[in-house]
């Protein structure tokens, strides 16, 4: 597989390392208990990660039901389970130290990361929250680290109101917490904007999907 991207000319940094957490995360509190957090550039030297996701990493197409029609899903996927080495040290590291930050709040570890391949403006997900397993009745943690070309995550209510809009660069993090992935929905929109290729790694406890 190959995807071209055009390396940042703002993150300089000769290797892959993470910056601090701590009182650099902004927290935007929701509603109904909900609450995302922010922090821009957490990744320094991210190109070189990205360098490694789009190579030949197992990515696959999907396809699903939607309607009296199957169509392909469109962007690509790759899941790593708690036990399967990641593509990139830092990403362990990245885990490592998003369960140390968190561990007080989530009371358990970060496992699995699945990851999405956006491959242009034309790859999308539509709205939803992670709903399957234990995010559909507690509350939880997805922590999202994004490589590439910035994309806008979507959030509104379930059941309709204001939405929010945040634009994920490269090398972000954003943690969704709290009731977020029962009682809001999220969504990568499509744009007709010339836009390069995204990865966003997923990071969940166990029993989240």
């Amino acid at each position: 597989m190959s995807v071209a991207h055009q390396p940042s000319m703002f993150d300089v940094a000769e290797a892959a390392s993470l910056g601090p957490l701590g009182a650099r995360v902004t927290r935007h509190h929701l509603s109904r208990g909900a609450w995302l957090d922010h922090l821009p550039g957490w990744v320094l030297g991210s190109d070189d990660v990205l360098e490694v996701l789009l190579g030949d990493i197992g990515w696959r197409s999907d396809r699903r039901q939607m309607y009296d029609r199957e169509v392909a899903v469109p962007r690509l996927l790759r899941w790593y389970a708690g036990d399967e080495e990641l593509p990139h040290p830092l990403l362990a590291q990245a885990r490592h130290a998003l369960d140390e930050h968190y561990a007080s709040e989530l009371g358990e570890r970060f496992v699995s990361a699945g990851m999405c391949l956006y491959r242009d403006g034309r790859d999308s997900v539509a709205w939803h929250g992670d709903t399957i397993g234990r995010g559909r009745s507690s509350d939880t943690m997805v922590a999202i680290v994004s490589f590439g070309s910035p994309r806008v995550l979507a959030l509104r209510p379930v059941g309709g109101g204001e939405s929010l809009r945040f634009t994920l660069g490269h090398g972000d993090l954003v943690v969704m917490g709290g009731s977020c992935q029962r009682t809001w929905e999220h969504a990568i929109p499509k744009t007709a904007k010339p836009v390069g290729p995204r990865v966003s790694v997923q990071f969940r406890p166990r029993g989240v999907a």
